[in-house]
């Protein structure tokens, strides 16, 4: 064992994810999880009303597919800019503290050594490990400690934006397709139940991976879809009754 692996301490355990490895799943997971979500509830009511109101598997094909590619591009863009916002919010507040640790460095690490004090350090230790950090990456220190940013590891709007527009896409497709290539007389009955299949395994998911207890978010993914179905499904039939 050399003198660098005797000090360095235990690192994460075999199935302890890094704090970057994490960081940068969830926010897949988030654009990810969210865009499936949209595109399952909101295209299986979209469908589920028409064919409350109409029979017709034209008229179902149209708007299914004008549900898919509106919310596609909606949630694809409507990422890009939260995602780039969030990017540009973050870029300043680095370029603010790069000109702190410029112009005032010595006050700089003494807010620095504050803040490790706030963790719970000694002032003594505090103050060493904040000399420490500096020597080594000020900003990279500064950011994680003061801001809660990886300089390394700034969001990519444009991996957010198609992280949603395949998501939608792919949970879009299952409503479509179960209500326009099934026959009539149980294409409603099976796409209601594929979609609450689906939610159900879409919640289960993104609980898995987030390392979060899967009941509520299976049951919560599960009553919103039932709910926006049902709603939808009455919705199209008192339209279509009353046309």
């Amino acid at each position: 064992m050399t003198s660098d692996e005797s000090t360095a301490g235990p690192g994460p355990g075999p199935g302890e994810p890094h704090h970057d490895d994490l960081s940068s799943r969830l926010n897949w997971l988030r654009a990810g999880v969210l865009g499936a979500n949209d595109g399952v509830v909101s295209t299986a009511g979209l469908v589920v009303g028409v064919a409350g109101a109409s029979g017709s598997a034209q008229a179902l094909l149209t708007a299914g597919l004008a549900g898919l590619l509106a919310g596609s591009l909606s949630m694809a863009a409507g990422e890009y800019v939260s995602v780039s916002t969030q990017r540009d919010s973050e870029r300043a507040a680095l370029d603010l503290e790069r000109s702190e640790l410029a112009h005032t460095p010595d006050a700089e690490l003494a807010e620095l050594a504050g803040l490790y004090e706030q963790k719970g350090l000694t002032p003594e230790l505090a103050r060493e490990v904040a000399v420490q950090l500096t020597a080594r990456d000020a900003l990279a220190a500064h950011a994680e400690t003061e801001l809660g940013i990886d300089p390394e590891g700034l969001s990519n709007p444009w991996h957010a934006a198609l992280a949603s527009f395949l998501s939608f896409t792919v949970g879009a497709l299952l409503p479509l397709l179960a209500m326009v290539l099934l026959p009539a007389s149980v294409r409603l009955y099976v796409t209601v139940v594929s979609v609450l299949l689906a939610l159900t395994l879409c919640g289960w998911g993104s609980a898995r991976l987030g390392r979060a207890p899967a009941r509520p978010a299976v049951v919560r993914n599960v009553a919103g879809g039932a709910i926006a179905m049902a709603v939808t499904y009455l919705a199209g039939t008192l339209l279509g009754a009353s046309s």
